[in-house]
C-alpha cells in the first residue's frame, strides 16, 4: 500500500499548491500556485528534492497522521506544530514516523504555512500542475476526512533535523514598486504620496489579492471605472471605486478594466502575501533596471538555499523517547587500561 497523508482536522483554507500554471493567460487562467513561493524552494532545500507540489495552510494548519514513516519540512508563516504533543520547530525538516499525530496550530505571524512531504504529494495533474486553483474551479480545498497519497521519497540521504534561517517576512514592511501602463493617468501628487505614505493592510483578503488602506485619502483618476480592459498580472496595484490600493496576487484575474498604479516586483511578492492584516507597509518606487538586479538576487538567493541548511540541534526535553535513542557509541570508567 503507498503512504497516505490523513486529515483528520483541517483549516478553512487548506490545499495542494506548487509554482502553478504558467502558460494559459491567454486563454484566461492566470498562474496560480503558492501564494509564497519562496516557501516552496524553503521546503524542497530542507528536503533535498526538486520541485513539489506543498499543503498550503492560510492562518490555520490541522490534524494530520502519516501512514508510513515520512519525512516533512514546515515553512512560511510560522505556526504552533507538534508532533504527538512534542514541540517541533517551525522552518526545519522532522521524521514524522507511521501512526504519529501531527498538529499545527494558528500562525504566530504572517498568513500562509506549508507542510512538505518527502517526494511530495501524488495525485492528478491538471493542466501542468497539482495546485488548486480555487478561483477557477480547478482542484479544491482539502477538508478533514481526506487522504492524500505520498510519492516515493528518492532523497532521504539529506535525513531530518535540518533548519533554515526563515527571512523576515511575515510582518509587512516596503514593497518595490515599479510603473504600469497606467500610472502616468494619476495626479503626480498621488504618485508621489504613493511613495511617501503608510498603508495598513486591510481585512480583506484572499487568494486573488490584498486591499491595503492608505494613511491619507483615497487613490482615483478621472474616468477612472471606464479604463479600457487590460491584461494585468500578480503584483499589479488596482484602484478600485474606494479609492483603496488592491494589490493582484496568485489568483488574479488575467484582464480588468481598473486603472493600476503600479505594479510590485515579483521579489517583493511573499511579503505582501505574508502581511497579516492590521500589518504597516509602504512602497517605494525603484527604477526597471534596480527591478531586474532584485530579481537577479532574488534568483540567487534561491539558488543558495540547499547550501544554507544546517543541522538542527534539538532540545533532549522535547524528545519524548530519548531514552529510545542511541545517544553514545561506547562508556570509560574514566581510567587509564594499557592493552
Amino acid at each position: 500500500m503507498s503512504a497516505e497523508l490523513v486529515v483528520h482536522r483541517a483549516g478553512p483554507q487548506l490545499s495542494l499548491q506548487d509554482r502553478g500554471r504558467p502558460g494559459w493567460i491567454t486563454q484566461g487562467l492566470s498562474r496560480g500556485g503558492a501564494m509564497d513561493r519562496l516557501a516552496l524552494a524553503e521546503g524542497e532545500a530542507l528536503l533535498g528534492h526538486g520541485p513539489q507540489a506543498a499543503l498550503e495552510m492560510g492562518g490555520m494548519g490541522g490534524l494530520f497522521e502519516a501512514t508510513h514513516p515520512v519525512r516533512i519540512a514546515l515553512t512560511g508563516a510560522p505556526m504552533r506544530a507538534s508532533v504527538d504533543g512534542a514541540p517541533v520547530a517551525w522552518n526545519a525538516s522532522h521524521a514524522l514516523p507511521a501512526g504519529a499525530r501531527l498538529d499545527i496550530g494558528p500562525v504566530t505571524a504572517g498568513a500562509y504555512g506549508y507542510l512538505h512531504v518527502g517526494g511530495g504529494f501524488d495525485g492528478p495533474e491538471l493542466l501542468g500542475a497539482r495546485s488548486a486553483h480555487l478561483t477557477a474551479g480547478l482542484g479544491a480545498r482539502i477538508e478533514a476526512g481526506a487522504r492524500l497519497p505520498l510519492r516515493p521519497d528518492r532523497a532521504t540521504a539529506t535525513g531530518t533535523n535540518r533548519k533554515l534561517r526563515a527571512d523576515d517576512r511575515f510582518r509587512g514592511g516596503t514593497l518595490r514598486i515599479v510603473p504600469s501602463l497606467q500610472t502616468g493617468f494619476f495626479p503626480e501628487d498621488q504618485r508621489d504620496r504613493l511613495g511617501s505614505e503608510g498603508f495598513t493592510r486591510d481585512n480583506r483578503a484572499n487568494r486573488m489579492g490584498v486591499k491595503v488602506v492608505p494613511d491619507g485619502a483615497g487613490y482615483g483618476v478621472e474616468g477612472g471605472l471606464s479604463v479600457v480592459s487590460e491584461v494585468i498580472s500578480p503584483g499589479d496595484i488596482q484602484i478600485t471605486g474606494d479609492g483603496a490600493p488592491f494589490v493582484l496576487l496568485a489568483e488574479c484575474q488575467t484582464t480588468g478594466g481598473y486603472p493600476r498604479l503600479a505594479t510590485v516586483i515579483p521579489a517583493d511578492l511573499p511579503r505582501i502575501a505574508q502581511a497579516p492584516a492590521g500589518a504597516r507597509l509602504a512602497f517605494r518606487f525603484v527604477t526597471l533596471d534596480q527591478a531586474l538586479e532584485a530579481e537577479a538576487a532574488h534568483r540567487r538567493a534561491l539558488g543558495e538555499l540547499p547550501r544554507r541548511v544546517e543541522a538542527l540541534i534539538r532540545d533532549p526535553a522535547d524528545v519524548p523517547d530519548l531514552l529510545g535513542h542511541k545517544l553514545v557509541s561506547g562508556f570509560s570508567d574514566g581510567e587509564h587500561h594499557d592493552h
